[in-house]
């Protein structure tokens, strides 16, 4: 088995083993130096490249090619165009350039663009990232791009990734070099996103007109047992879950991902797969295929796989887990803490670089999940509260105290150790307990970014941290680089940046309501909904952080902010008329025939047997008469809203129409009739309810 894994493993992927082995030498060297320092591929080069993929493509059974991209809709996109060319005698020859290698054209007339070019103006381009191999996929050739308009702005997710990913390094680097380190050249931010998700019957799903149209369940009862007992979590894995997460291990591998681990999760009918950590722009193209993947072989084995952040009241949502760390091109990981002095100071600055990130952009990195589905999640009692702070543990905290007030700190292994004439411990390392509760904390060797939706592309989380480090490092730098007394500068500078940001360092319960109102205290932000977020996008020290790192000119920022806005409204108003559509069609009339057959039964006992207790009959009668009345009134008042949303202005006034006045009918609307739903005969009720879908699996 340990064999087939090994040369399964990457078979589909066109990566640096199959271009050492298939490109001539001076080819290969010039491919990996472009990718390595950035640069433009010679257009010789490239068609040598290009050929040589073809070829391989071909002999994998490919027959066609794609430029994939992760366009503004949180999903990717393709156009398939054939290898196929015309020659004489009616017949064809497969090709594949250069030119078709590294550039390419796409309709970008339907993508979202907020305002950044006209409807008329359809042409979008894609560009390819040498960076990120180049795999097959459904006998096609995959080539990993970025997206951009005629003008140069971009449309897509994957380009101000690879920006900010640059100005990282850049300032990491400045960094590095005061401390010695000249053996570096790059530096490159690391991710492994875990990945929540939830597995249905598919019989029952294709009964859900909510899981099908907005795919979250928009009303539903909740069932006698959920996950109380705790037994689902990290449980036996049911026959169909397990060959779905067999073959899905097979495909993922194949395209090398590094699948890595996957169990039950805490809610019935939930589970999580996590990867071992890669390069931020593969890591994010890996990804958006393994969600890609998860819903595709699910189909097969007779499933549906669901990404929403809260498909099921009631029960844990579903998140995904960003594990962020930085390495140096040899190896080194720069929230490892060291064993000399100059090593532990370097982790310190380090530390205290994104301490001091979290606390200046918390608001962007709350920007950064935000969305209508994530909005139900964040702040229950599964995921971390829409607050964002730090957890590094007591014993950081402590060092961190001990330097902020100059005063010795003996760790455990009571050794200490200097830099000049500053008194620094060794750090133990990994001493930390994992806070779950908390929104970004400190794992030993990385920082776990827990706020991200199932359903969120991991670009737009690490756009934001990326370049909130590297404005950090800048400071940094700046300071340092034109200090007299290296090491007293150096103390000078940490120290004044944890009493400066030491608000953002939280190690307690962040579900406990006394942390929000401390938080508030404490002047942090407590941005609860995405309309309440969104304002913050465009303030003049976040519109100036993108323009200092050339991440966003303040067109694309406000072009993403316009097209966040409309989707959480579109998002909303898809659920309403689909609550407004299963209550018409499907819920009253069922309840109604419910009622008649109730109202007769209760008939035909008193006709036949006067005087007999007719008290079920009745009280059920009346209940559920009660009920369908305030539900025809609440179904009325939801349409009209959703029709009064037309003449609201587009924007932030219409999200914020969405969110004060139709959620809370929509809350109220759902209430009632889950309420009717646990009085009405299960024959009569129209949909699988959650019992069935949350233990339907077997």
């Amino acid at each position: 088995m340990g064999n087939y894994v090994s040369d399964l493993f990457g078979s589909l992927v066109f990566n640096d083993s199959i271009m050492k082995e298939r490109l001539p030498k001076e080819t290969y060297k010039a491919m990996m130096k472009a990718t390595q320092e950035g640069r433009r591929l010679d257009s010789s080069v490239a068609n040598v490249v290009a050929n040589a993929m073809k070829d391989w493509a071909i002999e994998k059974g490919a027959t066609h090619f794609t430029h994939w991209f992760q366009p503004m809709t949180g999903i990717t996109a393709e156009k398939h165009d054939s290898f196929i060319s015309p020659i004489d005698g009616g017949r064809v020859i497969m090709e594949f350039s250069g030119k078709e290698l590294v550039k390419g054209e796409s309709d970008a007339s339907s993508f979202p663009s907020g305002g950044l070019r006209s409807t008329f103006e359809a042409r979008g381009y894609t560009a390819w990232d040498p960076t990120s191999y180049a795999f097959i996929k459904d006998r096609t050739l995959y080539i990993p791009t970025a997206f951009c308009s005629y003008t140069g702005e971009a449309l897509d997710k994957k380009t101000p990734l690879l920006r900010s990913m640059e100005a990282i390094n850049k300032q990491t680097m400045r960094v590095l070099k005061l401390f010695g380190n000249e053996d570096v050249t790059a530096v490159r931010t690391t991710v492994g996103p875990e990945q929540e998700y939830f597995l249905i019957d598919r019989e029952l799903y294709n009964r859900r007109k909510d899981l099908i149209y907005t795919g979250r369940t928009l009303f539903g009862a909740k069932p006698p047992k959920g996950q109380e007992l705790d037994d689902h979590y990290f449980g036996t894995l049911k026959p169909r879950v397990a060959a779905f997460m067999a073959e899905l291990d097979e495909e993922l591998w194949k395209l090398g991902v590094l699948v890595k681990t996957e169990h039950n999760e805490a809610a019935p009918a939930q589970h999580e797969l996590a990867p071992i950590f890669t390069t931020t722009n593969i890591s994010t193209d890996h990804n958006q295929l393994t969600m890609d993947l998860m819903q595709k072989i699910a189909k097969k084995h007779g499933m549906v796989c669901l990404l929403h952040e809260k498909p099921f009241a009631g029960v844990s949502g579903s998140g995904k887990h960003n594990n962020w760390s930085i390495s140096t091109n040899t190896g080194v990981n720069l929230f490892e803490p060291g064993e000399t002095p100059y090593e532990n100071a370097q982790f310190l600055l380090f530390l205290v670089a994104v301490i001091k990130a979290v606390d200046d952009y918390q608001d962007l990195l709350r920007i950064s999940v935000a969305s209508a589905g994530n909005d139900h999640r964040l702040g229950a009692s599964e995921a971390p509260p829409a607050v964002v702070s730090m957890f590094l543990g007591d014993e950081l905290n402590e060092i961190l105290e001990s330097i902020e007030s100059d005063t010795a700190y003996t760790a455990k292994e009571h050794v200490q150790m200097k830099i000049g004439v500053h008194v620094l411990p060794r750090f133990p390392k990994d001493t930390t307990d994992r806070n779950r509760t908390s929104p970004f904390a400190f794992t030993g060797n990385k920082f776990e970014f827990r706020m991200l939706g199932s359903a969120d592309s991991i670009a737009c989380a690490n756009i934001m941290l990326n370049t909130a480090v590297a404005e950090s490092l800048r400071q940094f730098a700046d300071e340092l680089e034109g200090a007299d007394d290296f090491n007293t500068s150096l103390h000078n500078l940490i120290k004044r940046t944890i009493k400066a940001h030491k608000r953002i360092l939280f190690n307690g319960n962040g579900y406990d309501d006394a942390w929000i109102a401390e938080a508030e205290k404490r002047g942090l932000l407590n941005l609860k909904t995405t309309p309440d977020c969104l304002p913050y996008y465009v303030h003049e020290k976040n519109l100036e952080l993108f323009k200092t790192h050339k991440i966003y000119t303040e067109t694309e920022v406000r072009s993403r902010c316009e097209i966040m806005l409309a989707n959480y409204s579109m998002i909303i108003n898809i659920e309403g008329l689909t609550m407004v559509d299963m209550v018409k069609k499907d819920i009253l009339p069922a309840v109604s025939a419910y009622l008649k057959t109730l109202a007769e039964t209760g008939l035909a006992k008193k006709n036949f047997c006067p005087g007999i207790d007719l008290s079920y009959e009745e009280t059920l009668v009346s209940k559920l008469s009660s009920l369908c009345g305030k539900v025809f009134a609440q179904v009325a008042d939801l349409e009209e809203k959703l029709q009064k949303a037309t003449d609201v202005p587009k924007g932030t006034n219409l999200a914020f129409y969405y969110k004060d006045v139709v959620l809370p009918v929509m809350s109220e609307l759902r209430a009632n009739v889950d309420e009717m739903e646990t009085m009405t005969d299960a024959k009569y009720w129209p949909y699988p309810s959650y019992g069935e879908l949350l233990f339907g699996v077997n």
